[in-house]
């Protein structure tokens, strides 16, 4: 299967990493706090963007009426340009616009959107000497993180941009740039430039059984300083499965899911 590790006798050959996400392709890891904030805060620096608290989050499977993120604009670290565009969704998604997210939009969700990713459907591991494989089990997203490598000369923006990363430690750090415009950097929908940096961390924890991944955005022309946030995960023992997220009830939601105008074939 794609997601499991080499053979007994590949892996022979190979370096063992020094960290291990999973020991079989059935381990995945899934994002808890699902209904509280989409990234906590990481102690001593500056936080990522938060709810309003006009307008409480409250998630699906609850005896309540299901909402919308919105983003609280109070936030010193935005700049104008970011503000300005985030208002103006807010407003759209107040007067009853379905929110954007990749996840429903079958759109890539670049990095750290990511990381908001996680539940109910697990995120998987697949672990080389040369690359370590994140897959979004929802619609089979992947991430490439090249290890011990720098980052290439020329980079063309990519909606994933280019991740190297190395083991430090318990730890897995990963450096990801090169990226184009046309993600958000979270479910607020909180826009960035092409100049965007990310630095994450990721680790497992309590004794195998959670994991959890701190990281820090760096974009010069969307925020004054850059801000770190946090995600946490619990190992699930649940094979992959395939899903075909574009086979969605387009007829009654319009999430501006990519379609071809003409067959191919």
């Amino acid at each position: 299967m794609l997601v499991g590790l080499p053979t007994a006798p590949v892996m022979a050959q190979q370096k063992a990493a020094p960290l291990e996400f999973s020991r079989d392709n059935q381990v995945g890891w899934v994002g808890v706090g699902g209904g509280g904030p989409a990234f906590t805060a990481v102690p001593g620096r500056l936080p990522p963007v938060a709810n309003d608290p006009a307008h409480p989050f409250v998630p699906n499977g609850t005896a309540k009426q299901p909402t919308f993120r919105i983003a609280d604009l109070s936030n010193p670290n935005l700049k104008p340009w970011v503000k300005e565009r985030m208002k103006k969704d807010n407003d759209e998604v107040l007067a009853g616009k379905i929110a954007f997210t990749a996840r429903s939009s079958c759109l890539p969700a670049g990095v750290p959107g990511f990381m908001a990713y996680g539940g109910p459907n697990p995120v998987y591991f697949v672990q080389t000497p040369r690359q370590v494989w994140m897959i979004y089990s929802g619609d089979q997203q992947v991430r490439r993180i090249y290890l011990d490598v720098p980052h290439s000369a020329a980079l063309r923006p990519s909606w994933y941009g280019e991740s190297v990363g190395h083991y430090e430690g318990d730890a897995l750090v990963v450096d990801t740039i090169g990226f184009n415009d046309k993600t958000f950097v979270d479910p607020y929908r909180t826009p960035h430039s092409e100049k965007l940096h990310v630095i994450e961390r990721w680790s497992v924890v309590n004794g195998g059984e959670a994991m959890e991944v701190s990281f820090t955005v760096e974009d010069p022309d969307a925020f004054y300083e850059p801000w770190s946030g946090m995600r946490r995960y619990r190992r699930v023992q649940q094979e992959i499965a395939e899903e075909a997220c574009a086979e969605n009830n387009q007829a009654l939601f319009n999430y501006h899911i990519p379609s071809a105008k003409a067959p191919d074939f």
